[in-house]
């Protein structure tokens, strides 16, 4: 159970870091697609506070101690921030949204594969359904830069 406690801390730390990202995004997103994407990550990052707190409230149901500093998000995150310095493209952006998908994904994945095998059917139907909306995402994004 260790296991699975610290990898869905992982996805606590993730979560919180994205939310911030898709954050930076809809305040700085520029151009002529500004009002489609604007709403766009909006919707993203409500999702992912969403997300971020049912996860930190299955690891503590669990008998876990979720992360809960900006610190440990940054530490445990499996994707990094970066400061708005430069101008970023809006397409940069979506690029930027798809890849950390890509990741949580893959932590989703090694999510569903701990719960099962810990025989945690609840962890395991969220990480299931958090993924089903993930990869929905992600097809979204991809026919939006093609």
């Amino acid at each position: 159970m260790t296991q699975l406690h610290d990898h869905l801390n992982k996805i606590v730390a993730t979560q919180g870091v994205l939310f911030t990202k898709l954050h930076q995004h809809h305040w700085y997103v520029k151009g002529p697609n500004f009002f489609t994407l604007h709403e766009k990550f909006e919707e993203l990052y409500d999702e992912v506070n969403e997300q971020f707190d049912e996860f930190a409230e299955r690891l503590l149901t669990i008998g876990g101690n979720p992360y809960s500093t900006l610190q440990e998000f940054i530490d445990n995150s499996s994707i990094k921030e970066a400061p708005y310095t430069d101008k970023v493209p809006a397409e940069e952006m979506v690029k930027t949204v798809l890849a950390d998908f890509e990741t949580a994904v893959k932590d989703l994945d090694k999510g569903i594969e701990l719960a099962g095998d810990a025989g945690d059917d609840d962890t395991e139907d969220l990480c299931i359904g958090y993924k089903t909306s993930l990869e929905k995402h992600m097809w979204m994004l991809k026919y939006y830069l093609d």
